[in-house]
């Protein structure tokens, strides 16, 4: 009889349909069901009575990868506004009969449920997020990292079924450590190849790419908070390894080697299958060719075609898209690749490819009426501590040969064992980013506020931006700015990690006048030109592992960092900041 391996996973949720992804053990038809609630029942308008209420249901059969079974049901006509609970049931393709694998027998978690938010656009929306989840370890053992964000979030909800909860979740990046594993994993590496030929104890192959995701996955609060809180994602640079595209020469040194080619295929391949395919609506799944061609293969075994895919995704990075955009009533989530679509050529180097550049300004540009927040989802911070910032730029700019080859050298060296590759060290993307931004903030249409949501440097801040009139300095005063809507870099991370002592002392010492000075040095020997655009802290820097979250009403906008703290011998979120963003 067919098992459920892993999910169910609750990801795209609208008004009126939702898709639930989950991996099986073998070849299967995989259903979701659940009641509508009755006419008077409160949460929604179902038409069954209340002794016989109708039902909802979708289904999906598995695909193959790599001798891996998984499916994505689809739902659709689903009532709006109305809190549904499910379940999900398996039937083997060989027969054996249909068996419910979910909720499972004897579970203390509530029953998982989607939630359909109100088909009126002026509903609030909460979204909830972070970056960088190295998994848990088992219960058992001692956490020398600190207690997870996302497992206490999950027994908060559990503890409260009928609370507040997020309306989406958003994960900015290192959603598994390809290049970190933990012990366990390290040890079940070690029986199936020989951990002293490189790549070592990393990850080589789609195998141990699926570890890693059952790992994290199969973690039971986070199974269970996945379950019934939906999600999107994008992917970091430890979801394939450290410092990921990070130049031309990186990439050089990389392809040389005779495990790379192996590591970046599985790495899109997982990435695809466990990530991306849930971040996209079903009319986007429908018209999808390749999950068209994975269904449509021999035994559904789309191994080949999704191999042949991250062949293309990793030769050019516009062969593939995975930026996407959601629209949450007025509020506009467009969530951009930082990793993939990167232009690494030193005379050209670009955060974003051309047509990645063009797709993102069409999306903000598009209907700009319609929504009353923009939030620009990016794994790399956009705005930085002044003096890292400097350094990413003046490092770019050595690297480039602004003070020729000796120095391009040093930058080189420099740009990899810093990890100088946020957008600052792309000032062209920088400078391009900041103009679309500051065009969207002026005129009748603008939105009531702009947020960049990232994550990936291991702490959290609040820094806002202005943009100065001409001839203004420093931060400019209000009278000295361009009118126009607030604009924030909201960051937050890890969920799940650590920062060296040394490191967190840089990053406050960033934001200090001593390091803006210092930077300015730098930016001067590099010869490069002040941003149109200014900022300053606004909060933090914050350590620890937490989660940001905004609740955005109407124009109000409010952000609230929780830290994961242990009280009473149990992990607890404690409330570290509420700040109001705007406010109507």
């Amino acid at each position: 009889m067919a098992k459920l391996l892993l999910g169910p996973v609750l990801r795209y949720v609208d008004a009126r349909s939702a898709t639930v992804w989950a991996e099986t053990d073998e070849a299967c038809t995989v259903r979701v069901r659940g009641a509508l609630p009755s006419e008077g029942a409160g949460g929604g308008t179902g038409t069954g009575s209340t002794a016989s209420p109708a039902s909802f249901s979708g289904e999906a059969a598995t695909f193959r990868v790599a001798g891996h079974h998984y499916a994505l049901v689809v739902l659709d006509g689903l009532p709006p506004g109305a809190a549904l609970p499910y379940e999900v049931t398996v039937e083997a393709d060989g027969g054996g009969g249909e068996a419910r694998v979910w909720p499972e027998e004897g579970s203390a978690f509530p029953p998982s449920e989607i939630r359909t938010p109100s088909e009126d656009p002026a509903a609030p929306v909460r979204i909830s997020f972070g970056s960088c989840r190295w998994a848990a370890p088992p219960a058992e053992e001692k956490d020398p990292v600190g207690p997870d964000a996302l497992d206490t979030l999950a027994r908060r909800l559990a503890g409260e079924p009928a609370g507040e909860r997020p309306g989406l979740l958003v994960l900015l990046g290192d959603q598994v450590y390809a290049d970190e594993v933990s012990p366990a994993t390290r040890e079940w590496m070690g029986r199936r190849r020989d951990l002293d030929r490189p790549p070592g104890a990393q990850v080589t192959d789609y195998a141990e790419y699926t570890r890693l995701y059952a790992e994290s996955w199969g973690d039971p609060e986070i199974r269970w908070l996945l379950s019934t809180v939906p999600s999107v994602m994008i992917f970091d640079d430890h979801d394939v390894i450290d410092d990921w595209n990070t130049s031309d020469k990186w990439l050089a040194e990389m392809r040389a080697t005779d495990w790379w080619r192996e590591r970046i295929l599985s790495g899109l391949m997982s990435y695809w299958v466990h990530q991306h395919l849930g971040n996209l609506s079903p009319a986007d799944l429908a018209a999808d060719p390749l999950l068209a061609a994975i269904r449509a293969a021999p035994g559904r075994d789309g191994t080949e075609a999704l191999r042949a895919f991250a062949e293309r995704a990793d030769a050019d990075p516009a062969a593939v898209r995975w930026s996407y955009r959601r629209d949450l009533g007025r509020t506009r989530l467009v969530m951009i690749d930082s990793r993939a679509a990167r232009v690494l050529a030193e005379d050209r180097r670009a955060m974003l490819e051309p047509e990645e550049e063009d797709w993102l300004g069409a999306q903000v540009r598009e209907d700009r009426g319609a929504y009353d927040h923009l939030l620009l989802g990016t794994s790399l911070p956009w705005l930085l501590p002044h003096l890292i910032h400097d350094l990413e730029s003046w490092d770019s700019a050595l690297c480039g040969g602004e003070r020729g080859a000796r120095w391009a050298g040093r930058g080189e060296y420099l740009r990899r064992a810093a990890d100088l590759e946020h957008w600052a060290a792309f000032p062209r993307s920088f400078g391009a980013l900041a103009g679309l931004i500051a065009e969207i903030r002026e005129g009748p249409e603008a939105p009531a506020t702009v947020s960049v949501l990232s994550g990936d440097v291991h702490h959290a801040y609040v820094a806002e931006a202005r943009w100065p009139r001409e001839g203004a300095a420093g931060w400019p005063r209000e009278e000295e700015a361009v009118p126009g809507s607030p604009v924030y870099q909201l960051t937050c991370s890890p969920v799940h990690n650590s920062v060296p002592l040394a490191m967190r002392f840089g990053f406050r010492f960033g934001w200090t006048g001593t390091g803006r000075a210092l930077g300015g040095l730098f930016a001067r020997h590099g010869r490069v030109p002040r941003p149109a655009v200014r900022w300053r802290r606004g909060g933090g820097p914050w350590f620890g592992n937490q989660l940001m979250t905004l609740d955005l009403r109407g124009r109000t906008a409010e952000l609230t960092l929780e830290k994961a703290v242990v009280r009473g011998g149990r992990a607890a979120l404690r409330e570290v900041t509420r700040t109001r963003l705007h406010r109507d």
